[in-house]
């Protein structure tokens, strides 16, 4: 295993001790953590593509690392009266209805191979720009209003992203007519 799935490990070891920390009313502290496990997001995949140690293992974790820590962060948050319920609620449902739409397809006979979007991306951004915001502007700053742009921005891009992953998931399910020059294929 190399260097870049096991900075995705340490980021997924690190969700519980920064759920701890906002918890036990550690806000500075859960702030530095989740800062370090974001670095390891960004750390992960520079390593990985500069390496060219690209794996199978790796781009199974890292996105389950990313959702294991938005999830957490935007439940928690929310439990703390710190992020609305509803933007956790997008977040949350998006992940849901994906995951329900690849086991229908699983189920229908086909794989999937998923590859992340620019907007799918632009959506993890957002939401982990979105927990940042939402810590600092609560804890240090004192001044929840203005993280609300971050919550509108976040559920556009969230939603977006969703139908994106929709729309190419039921393309899988009904693929085009083979005439057509870019009709993607279920593979059985």
């Amino acid at each position: 295993m190399g260097l870049a799935n096991w900075l995705t490990v340490f980021r997924i070891i690190l969700i519980p001790v920064f759920v701890t920390l906002l918890v036990y009313r550690r806000p500075t502290a859960a702030l530095m953590v989740f800062l370090l496990a974001s670095l390891t997001d960004t750390l992960d995949g520079y390593f990985a593509r500069r390496r060219g140690n690209q794996t199978r293992l790796g781009a199974f974790l890292d996105p389950m690392a990313d959702k294991l820590l938005l999830t957490a962060s935007f439940i928690t948050l929310t439990y703390l009266k710190v992020v609305p319920f509803w933007i956790t609620a997008v977040v949350i449902s998006r992940d849901l209805v994906l995951i329900l739409g690849a086991a229908l397809i699983h189920i229908a006979g086909g794989t999937i191979h998923p590859a992340p979007t620019w907007l799918g991306k632009a959506s993890t951004f957002f939401q982990m720009l979105t927990v940042l915001a939402a810590m600092v502007m609560v804890y240090l700053f004192k001044t929840p209003w203005a993280a609300k742009p971050f919550f509108w921005i976040t559920a556009a891009c969230t939603t977006a992203s969703g139908i994106q992953y929709l729309y190419q998931g039921t393309r899988l399910l009904n693929p085009p007519s083979p005439r057509e020059p870019h009709a993607p294929t279920i593979v059985r």
